[in-house]
């Protein structure tokens, strides 16, 4: 009998792959070694730098950054998540943006460039609402998944050690910040923090029925069989390991988030919390 492949997969524990978590469906020829205890950080840190996965649900964005400089990836036409994105532009309450455009020639908050929240709300805050990306100053606390060199007009800024994003935001360092998961002080109530759409669902709705867009946030990247052959002897140091129990990120590449160590169970925390 064929000894099935040894895949590593790593994804968001979702609904839709928790039957092959499970073992209750199982792929013809292959054995999935499903590793979805990640945060989506981490998750995409790990293999955009380090490619230590076969499969990996990674940032749209950086894929196509990745292909660009000719890695050896293939995206599988698989979107294991979508997500509209209007109700991740928040701006601090008192500085009086009562539209996008208000923010021209401003400093907007970012965690990083290139999460594919990120890059979707760029375009549409470009194309739908007069806020020319390059007209804005993107202030980061961590370093990019993939690293690039931004051209001479795109103005991208480190935040000084020390510093977070939200705590700028409420106290009126910044006038907004776009994220993509909700800002801790935002969730624990703090009210000089607020969205720029109120009534996001609704002009998400809208944004669905002019473009019949759902934005695309994640692919899975398929690695090349000769990159995989040399992947999968690093994945047999024991199951806490493959899950990223025991794994920190560097630390110019975290988050305050990621520092805290929470991970996929607060990325979905934020989802509910993003529908309420």
């Amino acid at each position: 009998m064929t000894a099935k492949l040894k895949l590593t997969v790593a994804c968001g524990d979702y609904e839709i792959v928790r039957a092959l978590r499970e073992g209750k469906v199982e792929a013809d020829g292959l054995e999935l070694i499903m590793l979805t205890e990640m945060g989506p950080r981490e998750r995409h840190w790990r293999m955009a730098r380090n490619a230590e996965f076969d499969i990996c649900e990674g940032n749209v964005g950086a894929y196509f950054m990745e292909r660009d400089r000719s890695d050896e990836l293939t995206a599988i036409p698989v979107f294991l998540h979508r997500r509209f994105r209007h109700g991740f532009l928040f701006v601090n309450a008192a500085a009086g943006i009562r539209a996008p455009k208000d923010l021209v020639g401003a400093k907007i908050g970012g965690t990083n460039f290139q999460p594919a929240s990120n890059i979707w709300m760029r375009g549409i805050l470009e194309e739908e609402y007069g806020l020319p990306h390059r007209s804005v100053t993107w202030l980061v606390e961590r370093s990019e998944d993939v690293p690039f060199t931004p051209p001479k007009d795109l103005r991208v800024e480190m935040i000084p050690p020390g510093k977070q994003l939200d705590v700028m935001l409420a106290e009126g360092e910044i006038p907004a910040m776009l994220s993509p998961v909700l800002p801790k002080l935002f969730l624990k109530g703090d009210k000089r923090i607020v969205r720029c759409f109120p009534d996001y669902k609704d002009v998400e709705l809208q944004y669905f029925r002019k473009t019949g867009i759902f934005p695309i946030m994640h692919v899975d990247d398929d690695q090349t069989r000769d990159r995989r052959e040399i992947s999968l002897g690093s994945h047999q140091s024991g199951e806490s390991v493959r899950n990223g129990q025991e794994y920190r990120l560097p630390a110019d590449c975290q988050s305050a988030d990621d520092s805290a160590g929470l991970g996929e169970k607060r990325d979905r925390g934020a989802r509910a919390g993003a529908r309420a």
